[in-house]
């Protein structure tokens, strides 16, 4: 299964909280500064509130209880009564306001995370499995969302609360407060022991969930593949062995964290039992008053309590680091080809573009000693070069692996050339803008790929201001307006997700009405009839001949009969042109080509005689 390099190395790097990390994620809180400004002036109030009720008990054991009168009582109840209600306020208004926070930061890291995989070069998808990315974009950017707005906003409350007790405790009776904070550096330790092994198995959980989202996907893919091969016990066998090593990692982590809140809470414990012992003496010793040692009492169960919640947040953020480092470097992955920042200022950008300073597409390609290796080593061309006049159709035949894929994206910038250049018009396209090559693309690949929606949004996917006559003439132009108009929605028949609705012969005729609206100048056409039917391809083949006149064309070529009118045949081998000429002219060469062609012809009048 493909997956990203990022998530190995991760998973071996040191198991600290990164803070730099959490730094770069809370400048997207930062976007929505009034909000959080909110959301702290509210905490603050509700801290401060949590304070002032021990001193309020205070008073009251003291001086109602203590003094046995009632003097006071009425202002006292409007004060504990109006403490209550902005209590109650604070936390109505820091719920708001942290959900608000939440969706908006959901809302902003999933937008740049989309708008990052827009630019990403196709290496990037060769080596990087759908499952991945899916566990990126939908589970780990909720995680944070929710993690910087609801946990980090309680751990700014807590560590506000637990600096005022602390004041509080030292203003009351700095010996018994000393007394009860010597618990806190055994508190630290068992925090610092305990984070770091859950942040490990917590990285194992989110490794494992990714793995898991993978097969999720190519299960429901290749579901009959999986059905014809019989390979149902021997997929669940796998699947149940990537469960089982995330379910073995969360248990050990909900293990861990299980052991670890009971301590922080026996800690809290051992130093109230401390702050009573003690307390208790100076009460009888009538050095303190029994009102204050009831406040000391609270606060010191108090303090316990934003403790507890600094160590649950911190391995919340232990545990939530590993979905950060993945989001981070997803956000952080530079496409391997990118438009020189002088390029980009007089051209613009994919989503700023400069159109006005776009000269326009004639089609001249040309191919000057071009060398092009794939990242994992392998060298397909070598010193190739071939020129391609405007509205010449090249078609390129070969084995399998022989470079004719590679040659049409290094034309279509998909790939730039290791060595050597391509120039479009006469100039290297890298000095020119992506977005100004591919404006001028019309790509038909041998899969075709539709979106959801209807028939007629498909076509105007590359148009979306198209008219719906429009899109019948386009249509029209490679004769689908035929099954289209028979549809009982006609052009505004739901095509299912991946266009499931349809067979693939006419997913293919709606891919080619879709470029052909666009109006390319530079046409590819990747083996784009060799997954239909025989009748489906005579339809695309009357087609092409009109959509391809005027046009600079590049076909891949699995069925022969399919480009004997190019004006030139390329036969690719081992990255090379080993023939080059028109139709008959390799025939009467009698090579590579000629003995492919015959093959094939032979082939075909067999199965057309069978099924005669």
């Amino acid at each position: 299964m493909a997956h990203n390099h990022f998530e190995d190395k991760r998973d071996e790097a040191g198991q600290k909280i990164d803070l730099g990390l959490w730094k770069r994620l809370v400048s997207y809180a930062m976007r929505h500064r009034r909000t959080v400004l909110g959301v702290v002036l509210v905490l603050l109030c509700v801290a401060l509130g949590d304070l002032a009720y021990p001193q309020l008990s205070r008073y009251a054991i003291d001086h109602f209880i203590g003094g046995g009168t009632t003097e006071g009582l009425t202002a006292y109840g409007l004060l504990y009564a109006a403490l209550v209600v902005t209590q109650s306020l604070g936390v109505f208004l820091f719920v708001k306001l942290a959900g608000r926070l939440e969706m908006d930061m959901s809302y902003d890291i999933r937008q740049d995370a989309f708008a990052k995989l827009q630019q990403l070069s196709f290496s990037f998808y060769d080596t990087t499995s759908v499952g991945w990315l899916m566990a990126r974009m939908v589970s780990d950017i909720a995680r944070l969302s929710d993690m910087i707005a609801w946990s980090l906003v309680d751990l700014m409350w807590a560590g506000v609360f637990a600096v005022g007790i602390v004041i509080v405790l030292l203003a009351m009776h700095w010996q018994l407060g000393l007394l009860v904070l010597c618990i806190t550096p055994v508190l630290a330790v068992l925090c610092v022991f305990f984070q770091r092994r859950i942040l490990k198995y917590q990285r194992r959980v989110r490794k494992a969930n990714s793995r898991i989202t993978g097969a999720f996907n190519e299960g429901i893919m290749g579901a009959v593949t999986t059905k014809t091969l019989v390979r149902e016990e021997a997929s669940a066998g796998e699947f149940k062995a990537l469960t089982g090593a995330m379910r073995t990692a969360s248990i050990r982590s909900a293990l861990l964290s299980a052991v670890f809140m009971p301590l922080v809470m026996a800690l809290g414990s051992v130093s109230t039992a401390l702050a009573l012992g003690l307390g208790g003496r100076l009460v009888f010793a009538g050095t303190m008053g029994f009102g204050t040692l009831a406040a000391f009492i609270s606060y010191t169960t108090q303090l316990f309590d934003p403790i507890q919640q600094l160590a649950r947040i911190l391995a919340e953020m232990q545990a939530a680091q590993a979905s950060a480092e993945r989001v981070i470097d997803l956000l952080d992955t530079e496409p391997d080809i990118v438009d020189s920042p002088k390029v980009a200022a007089e051209y613009g950008t994919a989503f700023a573009p400069k159109r006005e300073n776009w000269p326009p597409i004639i089609g001249r390609v040309e191919f000057r000693q071009v060398t092009f290796a794939y990242k994992t080593g392998e060298t397909v061309l070598r010193d190739f070069s071939l020129k391609v006049e405007p509205g010449q159709t090249i078609a390129l035949v070969g084995e399998t692996g022989a470079g004719k894929s590679t040659i049409v994206n290094l034309v279509c910038r998909f790939y730039e050339p290791t060595e050597g250049a391509v120039l479009i018009d006469g100039a290297d396209y890298r000095t020119r803008s992506q977005l100004w090559l591919h404006s001028a693309l019309g790509y038909v690949l041998q899969t075709p790929h539709l979106f959801s929606g209807s028939i007629a949004d498909n076509i105007r996917y590359g148009r979306k201001n198209a008219s719906l006559e429009e899109v019948r003439r386009a249509a029209a132009m490679v004769q689908a307006d035929t099954f289209i108009e028979a549809l009982p929605e006609g052009y505004h028949t739901e095509v299912g997700e991946g266009g499931g609705r349809l067979s693939t012969g006419q997913k293919q005729l709606v891919c080619f009405a879709r470029v052909i609206l666009a109006d390319p100048r530079i046409f590819v056409l990747d083996e784009a009839t060799s997954s239909i039917d025989t009748e489906t391809e005579q339809l695309i083949q009357n087609a092409i001949q009109t959509v391809l006149a005027g046009r600079t064309s590049f076909i891949v070529a699995h069925r022969l009969s399919t480009i004997r009118s190019a004006d030139r045949i390329l036969v690719i081998r081992d990255g090379r042109i080993t023939e080059a000429g028109t139709h008959n002219e390799l025939l009467a060469q009698g090579g590579y080509y000629y003995s492919l062609y015959t093959h094939q012809y032979r082939a075909e009048a067999t199965r057309g005689a069978l099924d005669a």
